[in-house]
């Protein structure tokens, strides 16, 4: 079992929530991770990227070579394009079809989205839309995680305990609302992939 997983996005979204929930995760699965982290300028918008490797023999190093990521999950679209050189060929994006307009130039939403349609192995999936049903905006990256979820081998169940891990101490209207999330975007993901 090997999972190459590139998280991409921007300040913000919540990125390195999704890494948490997936590496507590892992390891409660008795599972092999490394994992590398790049912060741009993260609070004023800037891109956030995670390298995550999952496995269950040795990992030998915490980076993803070209060509070699199963999945890039990303938040933002724009995003997801900027990281397919690392997608091996039965690899999936995952992406939120939510532009995050942090830059002047930013290309043409359908543009980018005509992009990604063209790729083999995809799920294009409306997380802040989802998010705000399941009780708020600021859910959309566990809508995220849960829309990627069918294509890492980790239990759901163990995703489900990384939420509680991460947001516990929160309260449990926040871990309910964050699992309504998760669960909201599995259940999209597997109807649409």
């Amino acid at each position: 079992m090997k999972s190459d997983i590139i998280l991409a996005g921007v300040g913000g979204q919540g990125v390195l929530s999704i890494a948490t929930a997936l590496g507590k995760a892992a390891v409660e699965g008795n599972l092999n991770l490394k994992q590398a982290e790049t912060h741009g300028m993260s609070q004023r918008g800037g891109a956030v990227v995670s390298h995550l490797r999952i496995s269950d023999t040795p990992i030998a190093s915490d980076l993803i070579p070209l060509g070699c990521a199963d999945l890039i999950l990303s938040e933002e679209p724009m995003e997801s394009l900027r990281y397919l050189p690392f997608l091996s060929k039965d690899g999936y994006v995952v992406t939120n079809t939510s532009p995050f307009v942090n830059v002047p130039n930013y290309p043409d939403a359908k543009k980018v989205m005509d992009e990604i349609k063209k790729l083999p192995h995809y799920v294009a999936i409306d997380a802040d839309a989802i998010a705000k049903k399941a009780g708020n905006v600021r859910a959309a990256n566990m809508v995220m995680l849960g829309a990627a979820s069918p294509f890492v081998d980790i239990e759901f169940s163990l995703l489900e305990d990384g939420i509680h891990a991460i947001f516990d101490r929160k309260g449990e209207d926040i871990v309910n609302m964050n699992l309504n999330a998760l669960r909201a975007g599995r259940d999209f993901a597997e109807k649409n992939r």
